[in-house]
């Protein structure tokens, strides 16, 4: 099927969060949570090596939803999901990228603002997106990848039930233009059903 013609929806709800594609009103509360989450961030994310201006973020967040509506990547926010269902603190981003729709292949990506960490709120997102990209997108192939030396994001991969496929040895660089190793986790449509992440 042609991608543009593939209908998401406006947003997946998990017990605690609700996923959804960025809009340009996101952009203040983006912007604070990536200017909060610096120090962890700029290690692993080469978007990450200066504090955005506001006008940066707002940007990006309609950058993301133009892609995202071209089904050329799938970001998504993650936001806590109040009592009623209602959308609540922003957490931090996450989604599916490096598409490769012939194939069907996706990865999932993620990060957390420092102050909402350790609540296994990133686990959770990603149980969700791996049942959506499954049932929703007939994905084939699933990956998380992440700098060899980033143990929050390999729990997080091991958490949510992915196995390590491979370490690639100096594929690629870290935004400080060193050389460094990949860990490649995958889940594919056979592996065991998914359960619910731990808390």
């Amino acid at each position: 099927m042609e991608p543009l013609l593939i209908e998401l929806p406006a947003r997946i709800d998990t017990p605690r969060l609700i996923l959804r594609c960025p809009t340009s009103a996101d952009a203040v509360a983006v912007n604070a949570a990536v200017c909060e989450s610096m120090a962890a961030l700029q290690p692993y994310m080469p978007w990450a090596q200066t504090e955005p201006t506001l006008v940066q973020t707002e940007s990006e967040c309609r950058r993301m939803h133009a892609r995202f509506l071209l089904r050329e990547d799938l970001a998504m926010l993650m936001f806590e999901r109040g009592s009623d269902s209602s959308e609540g603190g922003f957490i931090g981003g996450t989604g599916l990228h490096r598409i490769d729709w012939e194939r069907r292949c996706f990865e999932i990506g993620y990060w957390c603002r420092s102050g909402r960490q350790r609540s296994g709120f990133v686990a959770e997102a990603v149980q969700a997106l791996t049942r959506f990209g499954f049932d929703r997108l007939a994905a084939r192939r699933i990956e998380i990848r992440m700098d060899e030396r980033n143990e929050r994001s390999r729990r997080v991969a091991e958490r949510a039930g992915f196995r390590l496929e491979d370490i690639l040895k100096g594929d690629s660089l870290s935004p400080a233009g060193e050389l460094r190793d990949s860990r490649v986790y995958v889940r594919l449509p056979e592996d065991a059903l998914l359960q619910p992440p731990t808390a």
